[in-house]
């Protein structure tokens, strides 16, 4: 399963494309609101908000795609270029320290975009759904992601990837990291999916074969506890699209790429 909790992030999304949340509800001559009792906002409009936001559009395929003259892309553009100075700087004084620097990405909505199939299901989720949907293996990139994966590995910045995939689904996300141009390191040693059948030992607390009970904050720190303590990396960046990727530690500065379409606690 991707997501252990998908719901319309009202106040994220709304944060993110500039929209008030029951500002939408306010009245007009001869109309009454219900905001004196906090009426929530309206989701057929908060839809309209994130379609602005991604600049949402539907190409020669019929695939919705984000436009690169987005919210959504300018928004990306700042983080990609703070993350860039950061990295080289960083890797810089690492590489002086005899330090072995190193970045982790979170795949889904970090690297690959699943925008279309957040439109195509109405924003809700199900196994089985979504799982054909990654077997494709022909999602778009998140803006610059890629380019920002190149610039690590050409700074001598050893690249890890940390994700709440399913092992199942690691050939279909190395094939559609590829397709996208992020081929760095996309090995099993560099990619940690979840392995619920037979977990990794530094898992233990949490997780033991055929016996799954890590959140995703233990799942992600503990794999960045293990580039760092066990395999002598130091973690200058990390980068996701959840609060829950970013939380924990074993990251010296975190990245939250935005997304008003989902919500992982």
């Amino acid at each position: 399963m991707r997501k252990s909790l998908r719901v319309l992030a009202a106040g994220a999304a709304c944060a993110v494309a500039g929209a008030a949340l029951y500002g939408a509800g306010a009245a007009t001559a001869g109309q009454s609101t219900a905001n004196s009792t906090h009426e929530p906002y309206n989701i057929g409009q908060l839809v309209k908000d994130i379609d602005t936001y991604y600049g949402t559009t539907a190409d020669a395929n019929g695939v919705y795609q984000a436009s690169p003259d987005s919210p959504y892309a300018r928004d990306l553009a700042r983080i990609d270029a703070d993350a860039r100075s950061h990295i080289d700087k960083a890797a810089r004084k690492a590489h002086r320290r005899g330090e072995k620097p190193a970045v982790v990405f979170d795949i889904d909505d970090t690297l690959l975009l699943s925008l279309d199939y957040e439109k195509r299901t109405n924003y809700t989720y199900n196994d089985a759904d979504w799982n054909a949907y990654v077997d494709r293996a022909d999602r778009p990139a998140v803006f610059g992601s890629p380019e920002l994966v190149r610039y690590a590995d050409s700074k001598g910045v050893e690249v890890f990837y940390n994700t709440g995939l399913g092992e199942a689904r690691r050939a279909a996300a190395v094939a559609n990291l590829k397709k996208v141009g992020a081929d760095v390191n996309l090995d099993p040693a560099h990619m940690f999916l979840k392995d619920k059948a037979n977990p990794p030992a530094y898992l233990k607390d949490c997780a033991t074969p055929g016996n799954w009970k890590c959140t995703t904050v233990q799942f992600k720190s503990a794999t960045r506890k293990h580039i760092e303590q066990d395999l002598g990396y130091e973690i200058i960046a990390n980068f996701g699209d959840q609060y829950s990727d970013l939380g924990g530690g074993y990251a010296d500065r975190t990245y939250k790429l935005p997304n008003p379409t989902y919500f992982v606690s």
